[in-house]
C-alpha cells in the first residue's frame, strides 16, 4: 500500500505540517517564505537565489522530508520527484518581459530568466536532498487529485521507487497554493494516498 507519510500545506495565511500548524502571516499580509525559512532554522544559501515558485516547493518538501528523518547527504536512488499546477513558470514570465519589453528601458535578467522553467523547483528540490530518481512536473488546467494519483500510482510501477516527493506547487503573483507530500511504499506511518486524502490536505487553509 502507498501512504502519505508525512506533508506540507503552505497557503498565503498559514503553514500546516502534518496536521500541526506551525507558522501563520502577520496581520493582513501574505506569508512571507524568507521568514518561514529562518523561522525553522534551515541552512541552505542557496535558497536566496530561487525564484518564489521555487521557495515554496523547496520549504515544502524541506518541512516535510525532515519530519521523516531523512537526511540531505546521503544519494536517494529510490526516490523521485514529481510536482504539478496550472501556471507553469508564469510568475517568472511575467517578470522576465517586463525586463525586455521595453527598447529604452532594456534590462534582461539571466537570474529571472534561468527559473522560466516549470521543472526547476524539481531540480532544486532534488539536489538539496541529493535524490537520484526522476523528476518530472506536470501542467494542468487546475488542482485534480485523480490526475495526481494516477500519476504517482503510475511512478510506483518502477518496483525501485520507495518514495515519491509529490504536490501542487503554484505561485502567481503573490497567490501561493502548495501542498507537498512524501508518499512512501510499504510504511506503517499515514493515511493511505487515494483521492479522499489528497483533497482532505488539499483543503486545509
Amino acid at each position: 500500500m502507498i501512504k502519505i507519510a508525512a506533508y506540507t500545506r503552505i497557503t498565503n495565511r498559514s503553514v500546516v505540517l502534518n496536521g500541526e500548524k506551525i507558522f501563520t502571516a502577520k496581520g493582513e499580509n501574505s506569508l512571507n517564505l524568507t521568514e518561514l525559512y529562518r523561522n525553522r532554522g534551515i541552512d541552505y544559501p542557496k535558497f536566496f537565489k530561487m525564484d518564489n515558485l521555487a521557495k515554496s516547493g523547496f520549504l515544502g518538501a524541506e518541512l516535510a522530508l525532515r519530519t521523516l528523518g531523512l537526511d540531505t547527504v546521503t544519494p536517494k536512488k529510490g526516490t523521485a520527484v514529481i510536482f504539478m499546477n496550472s501556471s507553469s513558470s508564469l510568475d517568472d514570465d511575467i517578470a522576465y518581459q517586463q525586463t525586455i519589453k521595453s527598447g529604452e528601458n532594456y534590462f534582461p535578467s539571466p537570474s529571472v530568466f534561468v527559473y522560466t522553467l516549470a521543472n526547476i523547483v524539481t531540480g532544486e528540490v532534488a539536489i538539496r536532498n541529493k535524490i537520484m530518481g526522476e523528476s518530472s512536473f506536470y501542467i494542468f488546467e487546475k488542482f485534480s487529485a485523480n490526475n495526481m494519483q494516477s500519476i504517482i500510482e503510475q511512478a510506483f510501477t518502477n518496483t525501485s521507487l520507495d518514495m515519491v516527493v509529490c504536490g501542487w506547487v503554484e505561485y502567481l503573483q503573490g497567490e501561493m497554493d502548495v501542498l507537498v507530500m512524501a508518499v512512501q511504499r510499504d510504511v506503517v506511518r499515514g493515511d493511505e494516498f487515494n483521492t479522499l486524502n489528497i483533497n482532505k490536505l488539499y483543503d486545509i487553509k
